[in-house]
This record gives C-alpha cells, structure tokens and sequence, in this order.
C-alpha cells in the first residue's frame, strides 16, 4: 500500500456552518446532486457547489506540493479523475509549463464548460472504464471524487487507476476517525454513496489491489 500524506494541505478549508447544512438538506437535495448536471455545478446552494468557476486560490497553492512530492516537470504526464472543469489541471499546466495534462468526468455538463485553456484534453468518461492504454500516466490523480461509486464499482475504479499509472497515484475519499467526524461527514455529504472509517480504507485498498497513495476529506 501507498503513503497517508496530505498533499492537500494547503487547499483553503469550508467556513460553512454543517449542522445548519444538516437541518437544510432534503433527499432531494442530494438526488438532483448526483446528476451531477448544471444543478450540481452552477445551480442553488443547498444541492451543490453553488457556483462552480475558476478561481487560483484554490490550487495554486496545491500544486507546487504535488510537483515536489512527485518529482513533476514538463515530460510527465498527468491524469485527473473527476477533473470537473479542469480548473485543477489548468493550474498544473500554469505553474508546470509543458506538463502533458488528461482528465475526465461523468458529467457533461462539466466538460461542455470547461476552462477554455484545457477543454481539449478533457473527456466524458467513466472512472470504472478508463479510456486509456495501460501505464500510459506518471501519475493519476483523483479528489474527493471515487466515494460517489458503492464499493464494487470502486473496486474496479481503483483497479483501473492502477491499469493506466506506470508510477504514481494518489486519491482522497469521504473518511472519519472518530463519531463526531462521522456526523460532520454525514451533515456535510450530499453525492458520497461510500463513506467509511480511516481503518476501513486502508483495509479496502488491500482488497482491492491499490497501492497508491491517499488521504481524507474530512470537514
């Protein structure tokens, strides 16, 4: 198995109130968010990002940590997995000129509105069925995205990753340690259909097969 490592420690951190959150959301809520359509992106607040554009705050700081972490630079190749609107792949493009950069998501409507900069290197596709040739990336990257598969499906996502990355992999899931990150997690939670305990993760990469690296979204 892969390295616990926070590679996402300098993403800047939700200010948002969880328990009013859990008062708030309806199973509604979370059905039109699992569309993952323009309800879910640019739509209201209660089923999703509430507007979802670019803004360099948010991975400008992340991405000089997965460089150094992953020893990246204008050759390697990079695959981002749930890459929504490639706002974190435009970054790496930004900061790591020349990098060669693929995402994909589920979501139309993410990739139709993409950022302009990297829109031709993003794809509709399915994380359970990567269209790409075994060991084809340096590194293979998926946030907070794989937790939205029941657990047989993401076995088989996780399989995939380890398919198509000759070198590197690393992952964040919905995770707690403890009760109380248990009921943050589930007041905050609106698209996760797996949400387990740290402990239960790591066994789970096992069984699976994964030995890249991860770490936790826990709000």
């Amino acid at each position: 198995m892969g390295t616990e490592i926070d590679l996402m420690c300098n993403y800047p951190k939700t200010k948002r109130d969880l328990t009013k959150r859990l008062e708030e959301k309806t199973q509604q809520d979370r059905e039109l968010a699992r569309k993952f359509g323009k309800e879910f992106f640019d739509g209201d607040r209660s089923h999703g990002y509430g507007g979802f554009s670019y803004n360099p705050r948010f991975w400008e700081p992340v991405i000089p940590t997965f460089k150094e972490f992953y020893n990246l630079n204008e050759n390697s190749k990079i695959l981002d997995i749930g890459c929504a609107k490639g706002f974190m792949l435009y970054d790496f493009q930004r900061l790591i000129p020349g990098i060669n950069v693929k995402g994909i998501d589920i979501s139309k409507y993410a990739i139709e509105n993409a950022k302009d900069e990297v829109k031709e290197h993003l794809q509709v596709a399915d994380a359970r069925s990567l269209p790409f040739e075994d060991n084809s990336f340096d590194l293979v990257i998926s946030i907070t995205t794989l937790h939205n598969l029941n657990k047989e499906d993401m076995k088989i996502a996780l399989k995939e990753i380890m398919r198509v990355t000759k070198k590197d992999a690393f992952i964040t899931l919905d995770a707690y340690r403890d009760d109380e990150e248990k009921r943050r997690m589930e007041a905050w939670n609106l698209t996760a259909l797996t949400m387990m305990h740290t402990d239960e993760w790591k066994e789970f990469f096992k069984e699976a097969g994964y030995s890249g690296d991860y770490y936790w979204f826990i709000p």
